[in-house]
């Protein structure tokens, strides 16, 4: 099985990802009842690295605030983290409070938008959900997003990663963020692959405009595309999480994606407290060899 992570994680690499990642998805199998698995069973899909330019490594993230949030893509994104926040803690004071009412991504002038985008900042940065992370984090992370719909290249290059790390018995993809949104898109361009269980954590893909709109495959009539190789897909997340929102993809890709929500405490994003949780254990254990020789193991919630 594999496990592809999401954003934030460029200054690592695979090896160095399955050193936390590889023990905690082995302990949600244990957890759940499943088998207990080797630390070769497990590999990491490493892409942060393809968000550089060639030979370079920036030292650190640069100064961004709101002056730096482009139009379109990155204010559409935010706005919707925004929106999904105030809806859940009603500590945030949500977008319609703002006195700057508007389609964020396109009606509001240049300062306006600058206005509107402080206040989210101010409003997300002070989460628990987001660790108290700084403006600059933040904003790195909306273009990182950004990057990946939007520039051909990176998008090719992550998904290459993903086809890079695929072998004759990868049978499970575990895919975190926007690793779903690549791991998805690697596994509909390659419908021969071994994979037969694609298990998403915390995943953005049912975000209509600036995730579910933009997909390769594009929806057909509304509907996303199924994986052609994929006989189950199970997507498990926290409802107060703010990057896959509402957290429910079947009314998006159909009523095969089993969504079961979970909760993960304070650190609702987090990629390892879901990886130890029981609920991805079962959906991962459902799909090892072991599990399809004695047939299909029932399906627990946390």
């Amino acid at each position: 099985m594999m496990v592809v992570h999401g954003v934030g994680q460029e200054f690592r690499g695979p090896e160095l990802m399955c050193q936390s990642v590889g023990p905690a998805l082995r302990d949600g199998v244990r957890l759940s009842g499943g088998p207990a698995l080797s630390a070769g069973d497990v590999a990491c899909v490493f892409y942060g690295d393809v968000f550089f330019e060639p030979g370079s490594r920036t030292g650190d993230v640069p100064p961004w605030d709101e002056f730096d949030v482009e139009t379109g893509f990155e204010a559409e994104l935010l706005e919707a983290w925004w929106e999904y926040a105030a809806s859940v803690d009603p500590a945030v004071a949500g977008p319609d409070e703002q006195g700057t009412r508007g389609a964020v991504g396109y009606a509001l002038s240049r300062p306006l938008l600058i206005r509107r985008v402080r206040a989210a900042l101010n409003a997300l940065t002070g989460l628990p959900f987001f660790e108290k992370v700084s403006d600059r984090m933040l904003v790195f992370a909306l273009k990182q997003v950004r990057r990946y719909m939007t520039e051909p290249s990176v998008r090719v290059a992550a998904r290459e990663r993903v086809a890079a790390a695929v072998g004759a018995e990868t049978r499970v993809v575990v895919a975190h963020s926007l690793g779903s949104v690549v791991a998805y898109e690697a596994l509909c361009a390659n419908p021969r692959w071994p994979v037969t269980d694609f298990v998403t954590v915390g995943s953005p893909l049912g975000l209509r405009s600036v995730i579910f709109d933009r997909l390769d495959p594009a929806p057909v009539d509304g509907a996303g595309v199924w994986p052609a190789g994929v006989r189950r897909w199970t997507n498990i997340a926290d409802p107060g999480d703010v990057v896959a929102l509402a957290g429910v993809l079947a009314d998006r890709f159909g009523d095969r994606v089993v969504d079961v929500p979970i909760t993960n405490g304070a650190r609702m994003h987090d990629l390892l407290r879901y990886l130890t949780a029981p609920s991805v254990g079962t959906a991962v254990a459902r799909g090892l060899p072991e599990a399809n020789d004695a047939g299909e193991t029932g399906h627990r919630r946390d």
